[in-house]
């Protein structure tokens, strides 16, 4: 006879499953960060914004004015970097991923549908924790010197956009082609860092679109985090447009996203 105080299968089971949960997050960030075209767009490509904002003339007219600061570059560097991972890494891989049969697997196995997303956002997180390090000790190298608040502040921008584009990526990928994926989630990545408000604020725009841009993730993204790294409260309409784009990408994709690519 069973002892009643012994563990029951569902019991260790479940005790198991954040073990399970973890090991995928770090399965999946190792692929991240192993594969050279997505550790260029996760670094290299956010690195070289911070750097030509630093040292290539540009034009004040494009700042309202003045000058890009040290902190304008690192908040633009930041949400390209937030783009980057969350939106085309993530799509590109679960996309390979869904056309390989993984997903279908996946479902089948104890890790299950829901520690498979989990895992997805422990790897996005790892990934996030090494673009911090990595482009924080560059920026300091520049010349940036932050204070308590403006990391603090910095968070729950950096969190929403994370949410916002890391919706968008899965939506895309679980919707779409691979081959639509791939090109998708490239078009997406270079749009909204050259005209969404990223490399250029959305006010140096012509009206309207200077209206339009400003509505765009990225450019909320920025406007949060500029706000957050000059020492300010980011707006409470920029939290906002990010927590109303992370509710629609993350409805559409629960709504949409299919485990199978047939």
């Amino acid at each position: 006879m069973a002892d009643r105080h012994s563990p029951s299968v569902s019991d260790t089971r479940a005790a198991r499953s954040p073990q399970r949960i973890a090991a995928h997050a770090k399965l999946e960030a190792r692929a991240l960060l192993t594969n050279g075209e997505q550790l260029m767009v996760s670094l290299m490509l956010p690195a070289m914004v911070l750097l030509g904002l630093r040292f290539i003339p540009v034009s004040p007219a494009l700042f309202g004015g003045h000058i890009p600061s040290i902190s304008d570059a690192v908040a633009a560097t930041a949400v390209t970097a937030i783009i980057a991972t969350s939106l085309t890494s993530q799509a590109i891989s679960t996309g390979f991923d869904r056309r390989n049969g993984v997903l279908r697997w996946i479902a089948t196995t104890p890790l299950g549908r829901g520690g498979y997303m989990l895992g997805k956002l422990g790897a996005l997180s790892l990934v996030h924790i090494l673009q911090i390090v990595v482009l924080g000790v560059l920026s300091l190298a520049l010349g940036w010197r932050p204070t308590a608040s403006e990391i603090l502040w910095s968070i729950p921008a950096w969190i929403l956009a994370t949410c916002a584009f890391g919706g968008l990526g899965l939506l895309i990928a679980g919707t779409l082609r691979t081959e639509a994926v791939l090109a998708l989630s490239n078009i997406f990545f270079l749009l909204f860092i050259a005209v969404g408000g990223v490399a250029i604020p959305a006010k140096s725009f012509p009206a309207p679109l200077d209206a339009i841009v400003a509505l765009l993730p990225s450019a909320a993204a920025t406007n949060a985090l500029t706000a957050a790294l000059s020492g300010h409260a980011p707006s409470l309409w920029s939290l906002a447009l990010l927590a109303i784009w992370a509710a629609l990408f993350g409805g559409l994709t629960v709504r949409f996203f299919r485990w199978t690519s047939s």
